[in-house]
């Protein structure tokens, strides 16, 4: 007896098609996409700010010195040193004893952040500067540190190195009080967030915050989530008032 075959009903939903296995190499090129994003967004606001104050620094020294016509080279210049900067606060940030004094009073860790990043920079465009002499120009690297006594423009060299202080002062000041408010929470204020939308103006919010951090150094976690407690009901109010 010749039995009939048996056709697949297009309604039959117990007949599934397995899913196709993952390949590993898309797992790995979406963690390395993912990497590429962090560590663009890690370095891109450096980069960007010091791209402008080198700029600026270019623009205003050929004004000063009437050389109106701004270089290309200059610009380039400018240019490689901010990607130089950007990269150095990524390799900074890398480093646990950076976040030393994020305890401290905003001062401290201000003044030791922008120390280091100064010096990080330091030490890279002398690297710089090392790496052009041995690999580019094909000269012996031990005449490098003569190379750096009798030739090298150390008043250029130094002069830029206060520019670049001031800006990493700029630069992490702006850092630390963007993390104070929250992430994000500076930007909007300054940039997106009409006054009339804050009902509480930028004075009383930035004093609420700062009580809100002071109630939350003095006491502990425990006292918090007791409802009778007075830390609990300051913490109740303090909350209100900025969600006013």
């Amino acid at each position: 007896m010749r039995s009939t075959p048996v056709r697949p009903d297009e309604n039959n939903t117990d007949l599934t098609v397995p899913a196709a296995p993952s390949s590993p190499t898309n797992g790995v090129g979406r963690r390395a996409g993912a990497w590429f994003v962090h560590e663009l967004h890690e370095v891109l606001p450096a980069t960007i700010f010091f791209f402008i104050g080198f700029n600026l620094i270019v623009l205003t020294t050929n004004l000063i010195l009437a050389e109106y016509s701004v270089a290309f080279a200059n610009f380039m210049l400018a240019t490689a040193a901010a990607l130089v900067v950007g990269k150095s606060v990524l390799v900074a940030n890398a480093m646990p004893f950076l976040r030393r004094y994020d305890r401290g009073p905003l001062i401290r860790p201000i003044l030791f952040k922008t120390i280091v990043y100064w010096a990080i920079v330091f030490v890279a465009r002398l690297l710089e500067h090392f790496v052009r002499f041995s690999l580019i120009e094909h000269n012996p690297a031990r005449d490098f540190l003569q190379h750096m006594i009798a030739t090298f423009s150390w008043d250029r060299f130094i002069a830029i190195q206060i520019w670049i202080l001031v800006l990493f002062l700029i630069y992490v000041t702006g850092s630390e009080v963007n993390h104070l408010f929250g992430e994000g929470e500076f930007q909007r204020i300054l940039f997106t967030r009409r006054p009339s939308e804050l009902q509480l103006n930028r004075r009383q919010r930035i004093r609420e915050l700062i009580r809100l951090s002071d109630l939350a150094d003095a006491h502990s976690v425990d006292e918090f989530r007791d409802p009778t407690s007075a830390a609990h009901n300051e913490l109740v109010e303090i909350v209100q008032r900025l969600a006013r």
